[in-house]
């Protein structure tokens, strides 16, 4: 579904990521981890387009990502940031339903996808005339999701979607999450700073250390087949994994 080739991001002389060669399955859900300053969100950025790469390919459902495509391979993608990135002077409603009326989609088929997502993500209906500030934040991380979805993108891309929430409200929210995944069978791509949520919610996991990839695998790979001594740290500094 997605694969980089070569692909490298430059900032002036310095590299926030080295040329990397990366395949993300279709249907499957791959987690990008690492310390801050990886390259991990870069390459979020650079599969959605907000970052041109230095150097390499992205390609996207058999499309390469070039400028003059860009703005149909990004209706392929859904985008959920860490914070939301909700507009506070739009309600609930009026955010998830920005690009259906940008788009001139009929309000029916508009209302009927809202009350699917509303469902899938256990959003209250009456929550969508209130606005950002009057939300907790996992209502309006189920905003975003469904803002993200609301198009029905064949790409799920979330930039630390759980990761200014207090621990009870984002165990809760994982377990929807993975629910939401295993049962919308999309191709996801997330990023996220524990390991314990990668080997929870993602079948691949990608760790990163300055801008290269280190080892790629399932939990249980980089868990008892370190690659070298940083995955070994790295691992042994998550604590949460004692939870699994």
């Amino acid at each position: 579904m997605i694969e980089l080739r070569g692909v490298s991001k430059r900032f002036g002389s310095d590299y926030a990521l080295h040329p990397i060669d990366l395949v993300m399955n279709g249907g499957r859900t791959t987690a990008l981890i690492g310390p801050s300053g990886c390259g991990k969100s870069t390459v979020l950025r650079l599969i959605v387009g907000l970052l041109e790469p230095t150097s390499g390919t992205i390609v996207v459902e058999k499309q390469t990502v070039t400028p003059a495509d860009l703005i149909g391979i990004r209706r392929k993608l859904g985008y959920v940031i860490q914070d939301g990135g909700l507009f506070p002077h739009l309600t609930s409603r009026q955010n998830i339903l920005l690009m259906p009326k940008h788009l001139r989609t009929a309000e029916s088929d508009s209302q009927r996808r809202l009350n699917e997502l509303c469902e899938l993500t256990n959003f209250p209906a009456d929550g969508l005339d209130r606005y950002p500030v009057e939300l907790s934040g996992g209502q309006r991380q189920r905003v975003s999701l469904m803002r993200a979805l609301i198009l029905d993108p064949d790409v799920l891309l979330l930039d630390e979607p759980l990761g200014a929430l207090d621990p009870l409200v984002r165990s809760g929210l994982q377990t929807e999450l993975k629910e939401i995944f295993q049962r919308l069978k999309k191709t996801v791509v997330f990023v996220t700073h524990d390991m314990a949520e990668a080997g929870y919610l993602a079948d691949t996991i990608v760790l990163l250390q300055s801008g290269k990839i280190v080892q790629h695998g399932c939990l249980e790979d980089l868990r008892e087949r370190p690659a070298n001594s940083f995955v070994t740290e790295f691992m042994s500094a998550q604590r949460s994994l004692v939870q699994l």
